[in-house]
């Protein structure tokens, strides 16, 4: 008698844990047509995204170091309580580069209950934390893989000071997205947006161009940007689609020649292979009082630019098709 379940989907282990670089805990999300994830609970970071075909869609330097207290080069690291250096904090905050917990008592999430691939970890604050940044949080985190083989990171904070006190803080998914040649690279959906350039003191600019395109170091936040960008690989003829919910800015970053020579876990010509886009708050910080909570969530999806049919062309995706 047929139990009605797929024999592919009976085969496929969907949440696999293991040890990783160095030891490290991991976990690996499986799809049923191939796609994968891998999860590591150091930084609560995703360091590979994989099609169906084995692909790679993430960048991870080959000088990644995976040990504390360095934050992992690549994947996809969370940037909180800080994006940047505009606050008392290390750059991009301390979330990254802290030991998270798997979520045993996970709070529901409103998910597409067909999803069997993902994860939800966990950050406290440790009593190290809480001398450099006093505020007691819930920090958790789902990361899923879709059936299609898209990715999605949902992050739900909440303040649980018990001093009566708010928090303010802001926040970036710093995507690492694998390019084959980031001159044949172009980002839709941002163009006429205002943004600051971090390379210039943050000064503000207006986007002119009718898509942004890479021939120089490029570090901007944009801001007020839509719920939909791509991100076109002329080359490899793929189209990431970054859409994202309660963050309102988005980081485009590439460090270019002299930058990457620079930075001392990143290949001198490894930018070459990369791009960063970002769904971020960073303009306006969020601010909790006890008890609230902020939700934030990116999903990423691939999809052959050649393919144009309805939804998958990267113009409808962006005009709302």
């Amino acid at each position: 008698m047929s139990s009605g379940v797929p024999e592919k989907e009976k085969e496929t282990v969907f949440v696999e844990y293991s040890k990783g670089v160095n030891g490290l805990e991991k976990v690996l999300l499986r799809e049923v047509r191939g796609s994968s994830a891998e999860v590591y609970l150091y930084g609560g970071q995703v360091t590979s995204w994989k099609n169906e075909y084995g692909e790679e869609l993430l960048f991870l330097s080959s000088k990644a170091t995976f040990k504390s207290p360095k934050a992992i080069r690549g994947g996809i690291p969370i940037c909180f309580p800080q994006f940047g250096t505009l606050g008392s904090l290390e750059q991009h905050g301390f979330a990254r580069n802290r030991f998270w917990r798997i979520d045993q008592d996970p709070l529901p999430f409103p998910t597409n209950s067909g999803n069997k691939a993902f994860i939800d970890l966990i950050l406290k604050p440790s009593e190290e934390d809480s001398k450099i940044w006093p505020h007691r949080y819930e920090f958790r985190l789902r990361v899923t893989l879709g059936p299609g083989g898209d990715l999605m990171l949902t992050s739900r904070i909440r303040n649980t000071n018990t001093d009566g006190k708010s928090f303010t803080f802001t926040f970036a998914y710093h995507s690492y997205l694998a390019v084959t040649d980031i001159s044949e690279v172009r980002v839709e959906g941002l163009e006429t947006r205002d943004y600051l350039d971090n390379s210039k003191d943050r000064e503000r600019f207006t986007e002119q161009g009718d898509a942004i395109t890479f021939e120089s170091e490029v570090d901007k936040v944009y801001l007020g940007t839509p719920t939909k960008i791509a991100i076109l690989d002329h080359e490899r003829k793929r189209t990431f689609v970054l859409r994202k919910d309660g963050l309102p800015d988005a980081v485009v970053w590439n460090p270019w020649d002299k930058k990457a020579k620079a930075i001392p876990d990143f290949g001198d010509d490894e930018y070459k292979h990369m791009l960063c886009v970002q769904a971020a708050c960073v303009e306006t910080p969020i601010t909790l009082k006890p008890g609230e909570e902020w939700r934030g969530r990116q999903e990423l999806s691939a999809v052959p630019s050649s393919y144009c049919s309805g939804q998958l062309d990267p113009q409808k995706v962006l005009h709302g098709g």
